[in-house]
């Protein structure tokens, strides 16, 4: 908490941030149901086309315990080890969960755009605090999110009659660019093509890593059984 409070100062919460960003990056991180092994992925796509032009991903352990809003620190080490091995700097950070939209306005979108530098914007499908009316049902209708006085971030309808997806500032964007963008990645379904690409990839991984982890586990029992005295 005190390092999140330290970090807090560093957020640019004004931006505005790129109107058109070549690159949009998603970053979701997708865990086993033991809860001792994750996998990290980030999918970079192009702004224009929506299509993957980049990916990488990272297979480990939760870097921390889990507690509600510290989970920057489960999951940082394993996004930005995921980000090094890109090719391609993006433009935008899109992360599943929530920035300025956090109970100390530090959530994993601020955290990771001031560590890396790079615009970022958090939008989570649930919320992690505040109070809100329901936007219209149309899409791209959107009421404020807030919390007590302050507002944190805005519920957006990018679907007509579905449910609406929760966007807050994380690093160095305006509220008003963060909202475009999320509608501008939301051409077909609820969730930004860039959440919906990086949930693919990390799931992905992450049953590869279970199915290895398995296989190996396998092995040394059959190894220790056959060689016990």
């Amino acid at each position: 908490m005190a390092v999140q409070e330290e970090l807090r100062s560093r957020v640019d919460l004004v931006g505005p941030g790129p109107a058109e960003p070549a690159t949009v990056a998603g970053l979701d991180v997708a865990y086993a149901e033991s809860g001792d092994l994750l996998a990290a992925a980030v999918t970079v796509l192009d702004a224009r086309t929506l299509a993957v032009v980049d990916e990488a991903v990272g297979v480990g352990r939760p870097a921390f315990g889990y507690v509600p809003g510290l989970f920057a620190f489960r999951e940082l080490p394993a996004l930005l080890a995921a980000l090094d091995r890109l090719s391609t700097r993006p433009d935008l950070l899109v992360c599943d969960g929530h920035g300025l939209a956090h109970p100390r306005r530090f959530g994993l979108a601020c955290h990771l755009g001031v560590v890396t530098g790079l615009p970022a914007i958090g939008v989570g499908k649930t919320p992690l605090i505040g109070e809100w009316t329901p936007p219209g049902e149309l899409r791209g209708a959107w009421s404020e999110l807030r919390d007590g006085d302050e507002v944190v971030g805005r519920v957006v309808r990018t679907r007509d009659g579905v449910k609406p997806v929760f966007v807050s500032v994380g690093h160095r964007m305006s509220l008003d660019n963060a909202t475009a963008q999320v509608l501008a990645l939301t051409p077909r379904h609820r969730l930004p093509e860039t959440t919906r690409a990086a949930d693919r990839r990390s799931r992905d991984a992450l049953a590869r890593a279970s199915s290895a982890r398995d296989d190996l586990g396998e092995d040394r029992g059959q190894g220790g059984v056959g060689g016990r005295r």
